[in-house]
């Protein structure tokens, strides 16, 4: 009887072989993953553009409604300089409670208190083990 090529081969040229089919599938698999992830880049930074557009708009949103409350003020009989002098008043106090609110979840941060916390159960248990 006739054996098949897969039944004439070694066992090392069939583990040759294998590892050779493995490497062009990993290969594959990393241009795919190259191709997806410069597709998702690009996608990425596009959408980064658009937000940035739409910040710069709503900057510009802001501006222009602050200016039309300090006209609103001055309608209702307050001088111009009174009125935006308090619409820059209402957002230096806006600023205040917001640096006030990042201060105070700043002082909340751990600085990975449980990887100190194993890491110097770590140096302990070493420092034990090389005693003995």
């Amino acid at each position: 009887m006739g054996r098949s090529n897969v039944e004439e081969q070694s066992l090392g040229e069939l583990v040759a072989s294998a590892t050779g089919n493995v490497q062009k599938i990993v290969r594959a698999e990393i241009e795919l993953a190259k191709i997806e992830l410069k597709d998702d880049a690009k996608k990425a930074a596009i959408g980064g553009v658009l937000f940035a557009v739409a910040g710069l708009m709503a900057g510009m949103i802001v501006i222009l409604l602050s200016i039309a409350f300090a006209y609103a003020l001055v309608g209702l009989g307050m001088w111009h300089w009174a009125a935006f002098a308090l619409v820059a008043a209402l957002y230096l106090l806006l600023a205040a409670v917001l640096i006030l609110i990042g201060w105070l979840r700043i002082k909340k941060i751990d600085g990975a208190r449980r990887t100190r916390e194993t890491l110097s159960d770590g140096v302990k248990m070493l420092k034990r083990t090389r005693e003995h």
